[in-house]
């Protein structure tokens, strides 16, 4: 990585609409992308995931699914929305993810201290009441991160347009250890 590329870790992080070395964060995003793209070439896949696994994860920053589960570019679909929460656009790609891509296994990941478990349904309200249009999603919040993955893991295993749920298992990720902890559905 150039050092122009500094890690959005670091103490002199920008916050959202601040410039970095005379821009956007976005346009250091495009600058990194162009660094990318001059050595980048095509590696000759299809949409089809080699392990045939589709990961439905919380949006977090803090969670490298790669890393993490040890993946490379091409395992796998990943699916990521606020929570990780098995929604009905989670359900429509994990649809396109088993019936045109051929993936067989699902696996589900929640974390710990998740931004879900500090807000509520109220928060739709309040944007209902800053902006004059009540949202038509569900914020899908949660107090207990092991019972969402329960329910995630049900909604996925009883949806009718997914052909493949014998191999849907559920976990939280704990961000500070790195380690997984799987859930065991209710019976």
């Amino acid at each position: 990585m150039s050092t122009s590329a500094h890690s959005s870790a670091e103490p002199s992080a920008p916050t959202a609409g601040q410039t970095v070395s005379g821009g956007t964060v976005t346009d250091r995003l495009v600058g990194a992308n162009s660094e990318y793209a001059a050595e980048f070439s095509d590696p000759g896949m299809d949409a089809k995931p080699v392990l045939r696994v589709a990961v439905v994860a919380c949006m977090d920053a803090r969670l490298d699914l790669h890393k993490a589960l040890g993946l490379a570019l091409g395992d796998c679909h990943t699916i990521r929305n606020a929570g990780g929460v098995v929604t009905d656009d989670v359900i429509r790609s994990l649809t396109i993810s088993q019936r045109a891509l051929g993936t067989r296994s699902v696996i589900l990941i929640h974390h710990t201290n998740c931004g879900m478990e500090s807000i509520t349904e109220e928060f739709r309200q309040e944007l209902e009441a800053e902006v004059g249009q009540r949202p038509v999603w569900a914020v899908e919040a949660y107090t207990d991160a092991d019972q969402d993955v329960r329910q995630s893991i049900q909604r996925v295993r009883t949806s009718p347009f997914l052909l493949h749920t014998d191999d849907v298992r559920g976990f939280v990720f704990d961000v500070t250890t790195g380690l997984l902890r799987e859930i065991l559905p209710t019976s």
